[in-house]
């Protein structure tokens, strides 16, 4: 039995969809936190999933502040047509807000650490992207990614796709007393001519900074 191409096209879309995830296979860590041995896939108060783990002991009690890093890029990424620097610059700006406004809502944030207080280390890193929808997937150092996905008419719009790996520091000691890695996708862009914006991951990022927050109060409550 001969398929109905149009079946096909649109069966490719949903089996890529279906792929999405928030979750970042371990082959594809950046290499920017220092033990991902201890991770582990956990459920955030908003439902997402990530690999995660936080020091059993962590008091917050014992802390007075948050001194949040201006986040980077790891790898180093490299602009292009697509995603310039001025947006690149953009969005660790973005982040660095996002991240600002949701925690400094439940701790103060300090302009440098201090021995009682934590610090937030976060950077946007690497992840894979399937760039013709049933091809291979393939690690690109970048955490902005363009996968095309195929339509039923033919035409291929742009996922977009950032991952995050961030570690929570003592500022006294600066042992590592919570990590997490995890990614999401943003507002597809039309066609591989079309520029990404901030605009496209907003909605990522402040899912984030917004789990890191809740994060943050349900283990400042737990008993």
């Amino acid at each position: 039995m001969r398929l109905n191409p149009l079946v096909v096209s649109f069966s490719a879309i949903l089996t890529l969809g279906g792929c999405s995830s928030t979750m970042v296979e371990p082959s594809h860590y950046s290499g920017f936190l220092p033990n991902y041995s201890v991770l582990q896939e956990q459920e955030t108060v908003s439902g997402a999933k990530v690999a995660r783990w936080v020091e059993p002991s962590l008091d917050l009690s014992r802390y007075n502040s948050l001194y949040i890093e201006p986040s980077q890029f790891h790898p180093k990424p490299h602009p292009s047509q697509q995603i310039s620097q001025a947006t690149l610059d953009e969005i660790t700006r973005y982040y660095d807000t996002a991240l600002r406004r949701e925690m400094g809502s439940v701790v103060r944030i300090t302009d440098s650490p201090a021995a009682d207080s934590l610090v937030l280390r976060p950077a946007i890193t690497a992840v894979s992207t399937s760039t013709e929808g049933l091809k291979p997937y393939e690690v690109i150092p970048i955490a902005l990614v363009v996968a095309a996905t195929t339509t039923a008419i033919g035409t291929r719009d742009q996922e977009v796709q950032i991952a995050t790996e961030a570690m929570v520091l003592d500022g006294g000691t600066s042992k590592v007393v919570a990590e997490v890695v995890r990614k999401g996708t943003g507002t597809s862009l039309e066609n591989k001519e079309t520029a990404l914006t901030v605009q496209n991951i907003k909605p990522v990022i402040d899912g984030w900074a917004k789990d890191m927050r809740l994060s943050y109060e349900q283990i400042r409550n737990k008993p």
